[in-house]
Order: C-alpha cells, then structure tokens, then sequence
C-alpha cells in the first residue's frame, strides 16, 4: 500500500457515513449496547469494541490505521500528547529496580521522566553518548531491561547506528523505543530496523498546523494490547475525537509539507554555512555533520529542523539576533506551517550559561512553509547585529 492510499483511504469506510469524503468526529463519551450480552462483550474486550471514548473511539480508529500503517507497525495507539506517548511506553515495561540506558540529552521531558520521576520508583538510568553503539554494551547492566533512542534528537542532532543498537539489544534480551518524532514516518521507519517501539509527539509534522497537542505509540500487536490494557486506560491520556480528526486532515498533507520545509531547509542552511557569523551548522543531511553517511544511509530524507552556533560570546547579540527576526517566530515547538527559532540561552538563566549540555549559543531553526528567499532575506539582515 502506498502513502497516497494510507493517508487518503485507509480506514476509511464511508458507506458507512453517508459516502462522506472525510470521516465525521464521533464525539461522544459513551456507546449504547443493544443487550446486556453484548455489553458485558464490549466490556471484556475494549480494544476492539468501543464502550467508553477512553477505550476506543471510531475516529481515533481510523488514525490509528492510518499511523500503524506508515510506521509499518502491526498497530498504533493515540495518545494526549507526546510525554503521554512516552510515559506509557517506557512505563508498561519497567518494573521497580530496573536499569534503563537512555541516549544523552534526549527531549527534556523525557529526561525528566528517567531522571526525576521513574527515579521515585527505584528504576535507574544512565546517559550515554549514542554515537558509538560500543557505550551500549559498557553500559549494560544484569538488571538493564530498556534502549531509549533519539536518532537524532531535536537540538544537536546526534544520531544512532540503529541496526547495530538493535543488534546489541537483541542479543542481551532487551527492549528499544526510539523517539522518531524528526523524522516521520516518512523519513524513517525504525520498526524495519528492528526497533520494538515508535513514538512520536503528533503535535509536530503529523498535525502540522500548530493547533492539536497528540502522540503516537507503534509496534506490535501484543504490546500494543499490553500497553493499552493498564498504562493507557489507567492513567487516561487519551486524544479528543475532534483532535485526531484535525491529525487525520493533516496526515493529507504530510507528504508535501515534509518536502517543502526540507527543502528549504536545505537552501537555508546552504546560505548559512560558512558564513562570517556562523560557527558551526548542525543538519544531519549536510556534509559537515560528523554522521552525515550515517544519516544518508539510514533516514529517506531530513527534517527542515536545524541548529547553528553563533560565533559570538556576548549573549545579548544572541538575544538581539533572534528578536530582530521578522519572519520567525520565537517559540518552542516545530512541524507547523510556521518558521521558528529559539534560542538555548533561553533554557538558563545568564549566570549559568555554560552549565548545559547545549552550548548555550546555539540556536535552533525550524523552517516552516513561507518563502525560502524571505527567509534568507530576514537571516541576512539579522545576523548584523552578531
């Protein structure tokens, strides 16, 4: 089945509402059963019967199909945002005294998540330099039971060989989940690599209009299930109908939002580099990134997501930089139709600017949907005051 067939009719049954074009949101709690045999049915098995929206909600149904499928999953679940999408995947197989390695810095959620709150529950968990798949096997523990994955991460785009981390994982018993939030499924799909879980946050390219807050969990059938029997019914982090019905009208368009903002990106990031302010561009599909064969050999495309170090020490000409930006928006967040930038500087207070991981002048870009020229011609005028 191609993307075209995915994202335009898979899943969708219009005889059965009208032969509308695009699917209603079923926006209702509950579901009436005819009898009370086929009550006590839906209530046995809530994964495929819908009782309750918290379970299952036709319209939901139908992302889901439509996620599983170009993941190349078995079956997906939706979840309230990307934390959610995270939480539940990593929770519902860890236990009290496990040992988690986890990709150094990873989405800052996610490093709360095993630094901070699985902490409280006896779960422990060591950071790792992912480039080098040897500090997967340094790292294991007898009690290591979880891979954590960002390939690449969202600020400084380091990558992970993901075949021979699975290779490594498979070989010890333990399980993967991979963040492929930057590259869509369309520009990765790690399940064909191996991988036992996708997430993904939905609110970025797969709604792409800035409006929905969503994630994604993909894999197999019976974790799936696994998943939904406790973690997602217990700790309720569910989409609205009406949400993933605004996924399911973005999904239409993913394939050339994903290429134009790529695109640019590319352009963009060509005029930046080498320029007399710029210190160093950080894009996995640009020659100067140290794994950019990596990135060429294991992803079909790249994120128009990127980050520069400006060449400056004086963090006010950052500031005045970003701010004196007309056609970007300063904000957090990407995948939209909009451009954005944002700074690491804001991430610390000034008195502790080298502190962080990030280098505290980096800069990250998101390139949105406007004008690529337009978008130069604002970079040009800013960077003046570098």
């Amino acid at each position: 089945m191609t993307v075209s067939d995915i994202i335009n009719q898979l899943g969708e049954e219009r005889e059965a509402y009208f032969h509308a074009v695009s699917p209603p949101v079923i926006q209702s709690s509950n579901f009436t059963c005819p009898t009370v045999s086929r009550l006590r049915e839906a209530l046995e098995n809530e994964f495929e019967i819908p009782i309750y929206t918290r379970g299952i909600n036709p319209t939901v149904n139908i992302l889901r199909q439509k996620l599983a499928a170009l993941e190349g999953a078995e079956d997906a679940l939706i979840t309230s945002s990307g934390c959610a999408a995270i939480s539940s995947a990593v929770i519902a197989n860890l236990s009290q005294g496990d040992h988690v390695i986890c990709v150094r810095k990873p989405y800052s959620w996610t490093n709360t998540l095993f630094n901070n709150f699985l902490t409280r529950f006896g779960i422990t968990t060591t950071m790792i330099d992912g480039r080098d798949p040897q500090n997967f096997i340094q790292a294991i523990q007898p009690n290591t039971r979880l891979f954590y994955l960002e390939s690449p991460n969202s600020m400084t785009f380091e990558l992970q060989d993901l075949q021979a981390v699975e290779a490594i994982a498979k070989q010890h018993g333990i399980l993967t989940i991979i963040d492929n939030s930057y590259n869509t499924p369309l520009y990765l799909n790690p399940i064909e690599l191996g991988i036992d879980i996708v997430v993904h946050t939905g609110t970025k390219y797969i709604s792409g209009h800035s409006d929905v807050v969503a994630g994604v969990i993909c894999g197999k059938s019976t974790m799936i299930r696994k998943i939904f029997g406790l973690e997602y019914m217990t700790l309720g982090g569910i989409p609205s109908p009406h949400d993933a019905w605004l996924m399911i009208r973005g999904l239409r368009t993913l394939p050339l939002r994903l290429q134009q903002s790529s695109a640019s990106a590319g352009k963009i990031v060509d005029f930046l580099h080498g320029h007399p302010k710029i210190k160093k561009i950080i894009w996995p599909f640009h020659p100067s990134h140290e794994q950019y064969s990596l990135a060429k050999r294991q992803m079909k495309g790249c994120s128009g997501l990127f980050s520069v170090i400006l060449k400056t020490d004086q963090p006010e000409k950052i500031e005045k930089f970003c701010e004196s930006l007309t056609r970007f928006l300063l904000a957090v967040s990407w995948g939209g139709f909009e451009s954005l930038v944002f700074p690491a500087l804001a991430l610390s207070h000034p008195s502790n600017h080298g502190d962080s991981l990030i280098p505290w002048n980096l800069v990250r870009f998101y390139i949105g949907l406007e004008e690529t020229d337009d978008l130069i011609d604002d970079l040009k005028r800013a960077l003046a005051f570098i």
